[in-house]
């Protein structure tokens, strides 16, 4: 990303909406928003391969590994308005496992791009799912969009709940149930 285009643009958008971008509290702002956009897109610029790197490690067992409670924070493509919320991945490993950090980082560099909760879900879904070769996977992201909560609509208390399921948590529907039964007894306390 180059931060001092970035910037300019940022200094011609204060200006547009009336703001005069020379008094005190903004004159660092550009520059504030630019390493702020650069964090918040840095998911353009990561290979998930990299960051899987060496963190595949060989398993004989077959249990499902769920990570529960991923805090996650992404940007909504139509508004660019933050969204955030929590994040569960359960899968049933084949041969490998995934370092458990990897997996909250595979959730990261899906959600550091301008997104949708819909295909954020997917694509950690289907990243996870090939990073393993696993039997299946299921993701479930229950999030809060600030577009619904401060714009438009204006529903403070309304949530997003998206799922997708793979292998053999699609075609099983007992291993789909006890994947969501463990989810929901940590979200209910």
């Amino acid at each position: 990303m180059n931060k001092e285009k970035v910037e300019k643009l940022i200094r011609e958008l204060l200006i547009e909406i009336g703001e005069d971008p020379d008094r005190e509290g903004l004159l660092k702002t550009p520059a504030r928003v630019a390493n702020s956009l650069d964090f918040l897109t840095n998911g353009y610029r990561t290979d998930i391969q990299q960051i899987i790197n060496n963190a595949r490690f060989e398993s004989a067992s077959n249990n499902m590994i769920i990570v529960r409670e991923i805090e996650i924070y992404s940007l909504c493509e139509h508004h660019m308005l933050p969204f955030f919320g929590k994040c569960h991945v359960g899968y049933i490993s084949q041969k490998q496992v995934l370092g458990v950090s990897k997996v909250a980082r595979i959730v990261d560099a899906h959600a550091q791009k301008l997104q949708i909760q819909e295909r954020l879900t997917a694509e950690i879904a289907r990243t996870v799912m090939d990073s393993v070769d696993a039997e299946g996977v299921g993701v479930i992201m229950d999030c809060q969009h600030l577009c619904m909560m401060m714009r438009g609509v204006e529903k403070q208390n309304s949530r997003m709940v998206t799922s997708s399921v793979l292998g053999s948590f699609h075609n099983d529907s007992s291993t789909r149930m006890e994947f969501l039964d463990l989810v929901r007894d940590t979200r209910n306390g």
